[in-house]
């Protein structure tokens, strides 16, 4: 929530009428904690640690204006990995190549990253990053989406 705070903050100090929307997403494995991947070898190690385990993506989201926080939200997906050989994480980082190094833990669940899970549970919008149904229910009870 710190980090999504601070996004929203940063952009609300130059805009201080816009309701401005901040989101951030870390994995949790146990008691490690990732982050997006620095490179391909990097990518590659993640998901080598994470096959075969159940992680959460912890997801917040908030809305600033000025200097008020008007709502926040915190969702937090399970998904677990299916356990895959070094073969098929070795084609699935080449033909993935450097998009995997925007994603914590290193998958695009949009895509082909959907093949490196056996089961997922939770909301598909935290899974990508942003809490949508909670936001759009905090939207609409501020007039700001349709009913």
């Amino acid at each position: 929530m710190s980090l999504a705070e601070a996004k929203a903050r940063a952009i609300a100090a130059r805009h201080p009428k816009a309701i401005v929307i901040g989101a951030d997403q870390i994995l949790i494995a146990g008691t490690e904690w990732f982050d997006k991947p620095a490179d391909l070898a990097g990518a590659a190690a993640q998901l080598w640690q994470l096959r075969g385990r159940e992680h959460m993506l912890a997801t917040a989201a908030c809305a600033i204006q000025g200097e008020a926080c008007l709502w926040r939200a915190v969702t937090t997906p399970k998904l677990t990995m299916r356990s895959f050989g070094a073969a098929f994480l070795a084609r699935y980082i080449e033909v993935e190549g450097d998009a995997v190094l925007g994603s914590v833990g290193a998958y695009r669940i949009e895509g082909r990253g959907i093949q490196l899970f056996a089961r997922i549970e939770g909301d598909h919008f935290s899974i990508l990053g942003l809490p949508l149904l909670e936001l759009l229910d905090f939207l609409r009870g501020h007039g700001l989406a349709g009913e």
